[in-house]
Order: C-alpha cells, then structure tokens, then sequence
C-alpha cells in the first residue's frame, strides 16, 4: 500500500494536539497503511478475483460509497448512481427503463447490482461491452442518455471538495482525483454488495427448512424439466456464458452481437444473478414482464424457437416446439424458490444504504 497524508485544517488541531497555531496553517497526520477490508464470502460461494490494482480497503470503499450517492457525478447534479439502482431493489431500478437527467428514455433495464464481484468473465451491462467491474464505472457519468456529463467537468466539481481531495489523498495517495480513481472507489464499494443469505443459503447451510413448495421448486429448478440451472447454475445463480434465451424472433437489440459486430453473438445477453429476483423486476433486457409469472410462462410456452443462435437449452428434442410444459403446481413451486432467493438482510444492509 503507499503511503498516505491526512491534511486538516489547523482549526481543527485541538482534537490533536495541546495548543493551535493560526488557523491558516495545514498540519499532517502520516498514515501507515491503509485497512484492509474483508470481505465475508457466503458458504458455498468462489473467492472473489480481486484486481491486483484496486485491492480492497475500508477507506476505498468508504469513499465508493459516498460517491455512489452523489449527484455531483451527473451532467445537472440532479442524479446519482444509486438514482437507478435502488437498495429495495436489489440495486436495480424499478421502472422499465431509466430516464435520464435530461428526460431521455433508455431501452435497457438497468441491471441489479449484486455479487458484481464473479461476474468478470462475460464483462458488465446486458451486451457484455465493460470488461472490468472499474470500466463498467465509468460509462454511465458519459453516457448521454444516462448521467449525461464530461469526466473533466466532474472531476473540476470533485477537487473543489477539499474533503473529497482528503478522502481520495487517503484511499489513493493522490493529490489530485482523477476518474480511474472515481472509478476504483466505486467498484470497491460495488463488490460489497454480496447477497448470501436467502432462505435458500440458510436452508443449504443446514439452518432452515423450506417449505415442501420451495423445495419441489429447488429440485425443479435443477432439474432437466426445467432446466433453469443450464443458464442459472451454481450457488451464485447466474451465468457464465453470454446467451440467447428466445425472447426475440426478429431482432430489435442485437445484444453481444452489437459491440462485437460477430454474427454468432446477435441476440445473447447476460444470464443475470437471480439473486433478490421478486424485487427486482421487471425483467428480460428491455423489462418487458412486470412479474415473476410472466418470465415463468414465457420459459413454459412462449420461447421464439427461431430467434437467431438460440441457447441449445431453448430447444430441447422431448420438447414439443421447444416448449417446457410445466403443470400448474410445477410452476407454483418453481415460483416459491425464486421467492426464496430473496435476502432481506442485503435489502436492508445499514452499510449499503446513503452514508449522507
């Protein structure tokens, strides 16, 4: 870790030290390290590839935090990260489609940030186009549909902040903030948000007992009748492999395919976590189904067998037209264990919420 100097005004100086010299002097407290900060893994979950360039401190993620709420990041300092990335949702945005500081639409759902920390492999947002969890932190300020401002008229509005320069002088050893330390912050604070403690992580660590409902659901959904574990698979219930699901016959949003330009990747998506899935509709890329009954029927009945390069999984042979044929109960149960992916204490989780 580098070395860090904490700078106070000498107003200040009382709390330390016997006697204050004239308030316009700037006295130093050196820092020795930093803290780490330690991340508690859920039982079942794989350790978490922490970039050798950004290793995790409570400072840095303290300073994520902050700058996840501020507002000061958008073009009109009208909206923050968290704007559309709710807490009671999951960190997603409730709406279908986010509106932007200056009234523009989207045509994405924004994602749910969660268990951000094991999704690398197959890069961030639906199409894949970040790489690295830090990257992915620097699209939305730019974006103009989105935060709508300039990484230079940003950082003229963070260094203003003699407490911002302090807490980034402290985290990064920097005199002055740059955005791929903005960046850093945020992606520390971002791999904190780990939802590990579902009724189903307490039932898989032997402290609780689903229903007869949640659990036909559980051994459903592992199941080649339903075969959502292909896609969904693991303990982190998401996937690792960019995928077409059926959900469309002609294609309005070319998904992968549009940042690579690579005609075998038209129409596949993230398979996102189905973590906090019941609070975190809508649902699909472009949040077409409100509910968690919607997605079921559509994976039951409604899968477009046609959509170019559809997931082999879409098209089972003791299919007929690729369908699932699901009864009644079996969907009611499937529905229970989404349910009980839910983890209240992530929802609430006092370290997550606005540090203002």
């Amino acid at each position: 870790m580098r070395m860090s100097r904490y700078i106070l005004p000498a107003i200040l100086c009382g709390i330390l030290v016997t006697s204050c010299k004239p308030d316009t002097e700037t006295i130093y407290i050196e820092l020795d390290v930093l803290t780490p900060y330690e991340l508690v893994i859920p039982k079942g979950f794989p350790p978490m590839d922490i970039p050798a360039d950004n290793q995790m401190t409570v400072q840095g993620v303290a300073l994520g935090r902050k700058l996840f709420y501020d507002e000061r990041l958008s073009g009109d300092n009208t909206q923050a990260c968290a704007t559309c990335h709710l807490a009671s949702s999951s960190f997603s945005d409730p709406d279908r489609f986010s509106t932007g500081i200056d009234g523009s639409v989207g045509d994405r759902n924004a994602m749910a940030i969660v268990n951000l920390g094991w999704v690398g492999n197959t890069g961030f947002f639906w199409d894949g186009r970040a790489l690295t969890l830090e990257e992915q932190a620097l699209g939305p300020v730019t974006n103009p549909i989105e935060m709508n401002a300039t990484w230079p008229d940003v950082l003229v509005k963070l260094n203003a902040d003699e407490v911002y320069r302090n807490e980034f002088k402290i985290a990064f050893g920097v005199n002055e903030i740059d955005s791929l330390d903005v960046a850093k912050a945020l992606a520390q604070f971002e791999r904190t948000l780990i939802s590990g403690n579902s009724r189903f992580d307490q039932f898989f660590n032997d402290s609780l007992q689903l229903t007869d409902s949640e659990f036909r659901g559980f051994q459903l959904f592992g199941s080649e009748d339903a075969d959502c574990f292909h896609c969904h698979g693991t303990k982190l219930t998401m996937g690792f492999e960019n995928v077409n699901n059926g959900l469309q016959q002609t294609m309005v949003d070319f998904g992968v395919g549009g940042v690579t330009g690579n005609a075998q990747d038209i129409g596949k998506f993230k398979a996102p976590t189905l973590r906090n899935i019941a609070v975190s509709g809508p649902y699909m890329h472009d949040g077409r189904f409100n509910t968690l009954e919607e997605v079921i029927e559509f994976y039951n009945s409604g899968v477009n067998q046609n959509s170019p390069n559809i997931a082999p999984e879409m098209k089972k042979n003791n299919r007929p037209g690729g369908s699932l044929h699901l009864s009644p109960q079996q969907k009611e149960d499937l529905l229970a264990f989404l349910n009980a992916l839910t983890d209240q204490e992530f929802l609430s989780n006092p370290e997550f919420q606005n540090p203002n």
